[in-house]
């Protein structure tokens, strides 16, 4: 990808199959009638086709749309759907799974590992504490 996912961004995932002839006006509608959202708002929708060999990622910069698209010549995407995801359209991916997605690895067979995550407020609220002397 030519750019990056930016921190205060989500990443949203239409679990219904959208028709790929859809470009910027086509996803955005999407987005706003099945999905609830903003296509203005930065974050990013992903869309796959019924056959899930193809993916569109939707998103709008401070400057207008991008829409990022990808073909598989031969396999599918796999996706880790759950009965709530299937039934209210949707579902919040993190940057690390949407990836493995992508790349063809089944998230249903991965075993994700504990870290320690720090939590936006708890930054802020260290930052705070934190004397600059």
């Amino acid at each position: 990808m030519i750019f990056g996912f930016g921190g205060g961004a989500s990443i949203y995932f239409c679990t219904r199959p959208v028709d790929m002839r859809k470009s910027f006006d086509g996803l955005s509608g999407e987005v706003l009638r099945n999905m609830g959202g903003d296509p203005t708002s930065g974050n990013y929708f992903v869309f796959t086709n019924r056959q899930r060999n193809r993916l569109k990622i939707l998103v709008f910069d401070r400057h207008g749309f991008w829409v990022l698209a990808k073909r598989l010549e031969q396999g599918r995407f796999t996706l880790p759907l759950t009965d709530e995801a299937i039934h209210s359209g949707q579902m919040v991916l993190p940057w690390e799974e949407l990836m493995c997605i992508i790349e063809g690895i089944d998230l249903r067979s991965v075993r994700k590992q504990k870290r320690y995550s720090l939590s936006v407020a708890s930054a802020d609220k260290n930052l705070n504490k934190m004397s600059f002397s």
